[in-house]
């Protein structure tokens, strides 16, 4: 057996990988609907389009994962190969029925689409906000959840406080992730607007952003009136560029723990086909 050294959705969720013992069968498309938890809003056209054409040369390679519902199926992975086929005129698709709870169909949706980078920041923060929300999880769980640093999920849910046109800015791309992390810490919303309107406008950079946000610091400061939010001290820098580097390597939540000169580095899993992910990795990278 290969050693999967990727954190693939089968890695984080139970049960989701197709393997040649499981039953396939043909579902009419209309007896689909799509995943209620999905997080994703706005789909590539493009894309779907060239997945059709695949879809008609070849068919559906890798049968799509459904769980049954009172009027037919839900989608729980594979709503691009679902509308592709519908796209190229097909009316059944291969499926795998699978069972699982609302939390798992909700984080499977948010898991797929982040690995895949194919979500928005504001559609990212939603989704994060939503799965705290309904299933009470604090922003370390969640963070243990998706593979992510806290400190990441926490910058993504300060978006959610920002006024609604720079978030739709910032969801059509015309505002960028780094520009709203810089425009979440100012407090007045007025200045916030004004800003984000430079920012379309003249094309701002997001050092010329933050250029601009530290003219105004400096000027409410003269005037002892605070313009942002205060920053807290932040740690080596070194240190979280290594932090975020080994993250991204084993795809898990990571924390280096600093005292003086000496510490650890931990590594966090939360299931039993996680911990082997993670064992598999370090032997691998031993060798």
């Amino acid at each position: 057996m290969s050693k999967r050294l990727g954190r693939g959705l089968d890695a984080l969720i139970p049960s989701l990988s197709v393997n040649e013992d499981d039953k396939v069968i043909e579902i009419d498309l209309t007896q689909l609907r799509a995943n209620p938890y999905q997080p994703r809003k706005t789909f590539d056209e493009d894309a779907i389009r060239e997945l059709a054409e695949s879809i008609k040369q070849h068919g559906v390679i890798q049968p799509i994962i459904v769980r049954t519902v009172l009027k037919g199926y839900e989608i729980i992975a594979g709503e691009r190969r679902f509308r592709a086929s519908q796209l190229c005129g097909n009316t059944t698709i291969p499926a795998v029925v699978r069972s699982f709870t609302d939390q798992q169909v909700m984080e499977i949706a948010l898991i797929e689409n982040l690995q895949r980078e194919d979500l928005n920041a504001i559609e990212t923060a939603i989704a994060y906000q939503g799965l705290m929300d309904k299933f009470k999880l604090t922003q370390e769980e969640l963070s243990m959840k998706v593979g992510k640093s806290r400190s990441h999920i926490a910058n993504f849910l300060r978006l959610l406080s920002l006024p609604s046109e720079i978030k739709d800015n910032v969801s059509r791309g015309t505002i960028s992730m780094g520009h709203a992390r810089a425009l979440v810490g100012i407090k007045k919303e007025s200045v916030q607007k004004e800003l984000a309107d430079l920012i379309v406008s003249q094309g701002w950079s997001v050092r010329q952003l933050e250029e601009a946000v530290q003219k105004l610091e400096t000027k409410a400061e003269a005037d002892h009136v605070p313009a942002a939010k205060p920053k807290a001290k932040n740690r080596d820098p070194y240190i979280d560029s290594i932090e975020e580097s080994l993250r991204e390597r084993f795809k898990t939540t990571v924390k280096i723990k600093q005292q003086k000169d000496k510490g650890k580095i931990e590594l966090q899993y939360y299931n039993k086909q996680d911990l082997e992910r993670l064992l598999e990795l370090l032997q691998y990278i031993a060798q």
